[in-house]
Protein backbone atom coordinates (compact mmCIF):
# COMPACT_ATOMS: atom_id res chain seq x y z
CA UNK A 1 0.00 0.00 0.00
CA UNK A 2 0.95 3.61 -0.24
CA UNK A 3 2.18 5.93 2.51
CA UNK A 4 -1.17 7.68 2.81
CA UNK A 5 -2.89 4.37 3.50
CA UNK A 6 -0.36 3.47 6.19
CA UNK A 7 -0.74 6.95 7.70
CA UNK A 8 -4.54 6.83 7.83
CA UNK A 9 -4.56 3.35 9.38
CA UNK A 10 -2.00 4.57 11.91
CA UNK A 11 -4.18 7.54 12.86
CA UNK A 12 -7.15 5.23 13.49
CA UNK A 13 -4.95 2.92 15.57
CA UNK A 14 -3.65 5.77 17.72
CA UNK A 15 -7.12 7.24 18.23
CA UNK A 16 -8.47 3.86 19.34
CA UNK A 17 -5.51 3.02 21.57
CA UNK A 18 -5.52 6.43 23.24
CA UNK A 19 -9.29 6.27 23.70
CA UNK A 20 -9.53 2.72 25.01
CA UNK A 21 -6.27 2.20 26.91
CA UNK A 22 -4.48 3.96 29.74
CA UNK A 23 -0.85 5.02 29.89
CA UNK A 24 1.57 3.29 29.18
CA UNK A 25 -0.52 0.66 27.38
CA UNK A 26 -1.85 3.23 24.92
CA UNK A 27 1.71 3.97 23.74
CA UNK A 28 2.83 0.34 23.73
CA UNK A 29 -0.16 -0.94 21.77
CA UNK A 30 -0.10 2.02 19.37
CA UNK A 31 3.49 1.12 18.46
CA UNK A 32 2.79 -2.62 18.16
CA UNK A 33 -0.46 -2.29 16.20
CA UNK A 34 0.95 0.41 13.89
CA UNK A 35 3.93 -1.79 13.05
CA UNK A 36 1.74 -4.85 12.45
CA UNK A 37 -0.68 -2.78 10.35
CA UNK A 38 2.10 -2.08 7.87
CA UNK A 39 2.73 -5.78 7.42
CA UNK A 40 -0.97 -6.57 6.99
CA UNK A 41 -1.73 -3.72 4.59
CA UNK A 42 1.37 -4.37 2.49
CA UNK A 43 0.31 -8.02 2.30
CA UNK A 44 -3.09 -6.81 1.03
CA UNK A 45 -1.42 -4.62 -1.61
CA UNK A 46 -1.79 -7.39 -4.20
CA UNK A 47 -5.40 -6.25 -4.68
CA UNK A 48 -4.29 -2.73 -5.67
CA UNK A 49 -2.34 -1.24 -8.57
CA UNK A 50 1.11 -1.64 -7.07
CA UNK A 51 3.72 -2.54 -9.68
CA UNK A 52 6.97 -3.78 -8.17
CA UNK A 53 9.01 -1.89 -10.74
CA UNK A 54 8.93 1.71 -11.91
CA UNK A 55 6.84 2.26 -15.07
CA UNK A 56 8.48 5.48 -16.36
CA UNK A 57 7.01 5.13 -19.83
CA UNK A 58 3.43 4.74 -18.57
CA UNK A 59 1.70 8.13 -18.17
CA UNK A 60 -1.03 6.59 -15.99
CA UNK A 61 1.56 5.20 -13.58
CA UNK A 62 3.36 8.56 -13.44
CA UNK A 63 0.16 10.57 -12.81
CA UNK A 64 -1.04 8.10 -10.17
CA UNK A 65 2.28 8.25 -8.34
CA UNK A 66 2.48 12.05 -8.43
CA UNK A 67 -1.04 12.11 -6.99
CA UNK A 68 -0.32 9.47 -4.34
CA UNK A 69 2.94 11.18 -3.31
CA UNK A 70 1.12 14.50 -3.00
CA UNK A 71 -1.72 13.13 -0.85
CA UNK A 72 0.80 11.14 1.21
CA UNK A 73 2.73 14.33 1.92
CA UNK A 74 -0.54 16.10 2.70
CA UNK A 75 -1.46 13.35 5.18
CA UNK A 76 1.89 13.82 6.92
CA UNK A 77 1.35 17.59 7.14
CA UNK A 78 -2.22 17.23 8.45
CA UNK A 79 -1.70 14.40 10.93
CA UNK A 80 1.95 14.63 12.02
CA UNK A 81 1.57 16.73 15.16
CA UNK A 82 -0.96 14.64 17.07
CA UNK A 83 -0.29 11.25 15.41
CA UNK A 84 3.45 11.18 14.68
CA UNK A 85 4.06 8.17 16.91
CA UNK A 86 1.68 5.83 15.11
CA UNK A 87 2.58 7.21 11.68
CA UNK A 88 6.27 6.62 12.31
CA UNK A 89 5.78 3.03 13.42
CA UNK A 90 3.29 2.34 10.62
CA UNK A 91 5.98 3.38 8.13
CA UNK A 92 9.11 2.10 9.91
CA UNK A 93 9.15 -1.04 7.72
CA UNK A 94 9.57 1.09 4.58
CA UNK A 95 11.89 3.56 6.29
CA UNK A 96 14.18 0.70 7.33
CA UNK A 97 14.00 -1.40 4.15
CA UNK A 98 13.87 1.31 1.46
CA UNK A 99 15.67 4.29 2.96
CA UNK A 100 18.22 2.63 5.24
CA UNK A 101 19.16 -0.90 4.15
CA UNK A 102 18.81 -0.58 0.35
CA UNK A 103 21.18 2.40 -0.01
CA UNK A 104 23.78 0.73 2.22
CA UNK A 105 23.40 -2.57 0.39
CA UNK A 106 23.66 -0.81 -3.00
CA UNK A 107 27.00 0.75 -1.98
CA UNK A 108 28.31 -2.57 -0.68
CA UNK A 109 27.27 -4.37 -3.87
CA UNK A 110 29.08 -1.81 -6.02
CA UNK A 111 32.30 -2.87 -4.32
CA UNK A 112 31.37 -6.56 -3.96
CA UNK A 113 28.56 -7.56 -6.36
CA UNK A 114 28.03 -10.98 -4.77
CA UNK A 115 27.62 -9.47 -1.29
CA UNK A 116 24.64 -10.72 0.65
CA UNK A 117 25.09 -8.10 3.36
CA UNK A 118 21.78 -7.07 4.86
CA UNK A 119 19.62 -9.67 3.09
CA UNK A 120 18.39 -11.08 6.41
CA UNK A 121 17.71 -7.65 7.91
CA UNK A 122 14.78 -6.71 5.66
CA UNK A 123 11.23 -6.60 7.04
CA UNK A 124 9.44 -7.14 3.71
CA UNK A 125 10.03 -10.92 3.67
CA UNK A 126 7.67 -10.96 6.68
CA UNK A 127 5.08 -9.21 4.48
CA UNK A 128 5.58 -11.87 1.79
CA UNK A 129 5.14 -14.64 4.39
CA UNK A 130 1.90 -13.07 5.69
CA UNK A 131 0.63 -12.67 2.12
CA UNK A 132 1.40 -16.31 1.28
CA UNK A 133 -0.08 -17.71 4.49
CA UNK A 134 -3.12 -15.47 5.08
CA UNK A 135 -3.98 -13.71 1.84
CA UNK A 136 -3.01 -16.28 -0.82
CA UNK A 137 -6.65 -16.35 -1.96
CA UNK A 138 -6.77 -12.67 -2.93
CA UNK A 139 -6.80 -11.75 -6.61
CA UNK A 140 -3.50 -10.40 -7.93
CA UNK A 141 -4.24 -6.93 -9.33
CA UNK A 142 -0.83 -5.25 -9.03
CA UNK A 143 -0.65 -4.55 -12.77
CA UNK A 144 -4.34 -3.71 -13.22
CA UNK A 145 -4.90 0.03 -13.32
CA UNK A 146 -8.41 -0.40 -11.95
CA UNK A 147 -6.68 -1.45 -8.72
CA UNK A 148 -6.34 2.24 -7.84
CA UNK A 149 -10.09 2.24 -7.21
CA UNK A 150 -9.63 -0.28 -4.41
CA UNK A 151 -6.93 1.82 -2.78
CA UNK A 152 -9.02 4.99 -3.19
CA UNK A 153 -11.94 3.25 -1.48
CA UNK A 154 -9.66 2.11 1.37
CA UNK A 155 -8.34 5.67 1.74
CA UNK A 156 -11.85 7.14 1.78
CA UNK A 157 -13.08 4.57 4.31
CA UNK A 158 -10.24 5.45 6.67
CA UNK A 159 -10.78 9.21 6.21
CA UNK A 160 -14.45 8.71 7.11
CA UNK A 161 -13.48 6.52 10.05
CA UNK A 162 -11.07 9.19 11.32
CA UNK A 163 -13.84 11.78 11.01
CA UNK A 164 -16.28 9.51 12.83
CA UNK A 165 -13.75 8.94 15.63
CA UNK A 166 -13.14 12.68 15.97
CA UNK A 167 -9.61 12.57 14.58
CA UNK A 168 -9.94 15.94 12.85
CA UNK A 169 -11.16 17.90 15.87
CA UNK A 170 -7.69 19.23 16.67
CA UNK A 171 -7.75 21.08 13.31
CA UNK A 172 -10.69 23.27 14.25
Amino acid sequence: METITHNLVAVVIQILCFTLLIFPWNLIFTIIFAFISHIIFDALAVITYHTPEVQKEDKFWIVWHYFIYAVSLLSIVIFFIPYWLSMFFANVVDIWDWFTLRPIQKKKRKRTPESKWGDKLYFHPIVDWVREKLFFWLPKRIYKKSGILIEIVIILVFILLIGFLGGFTYLF
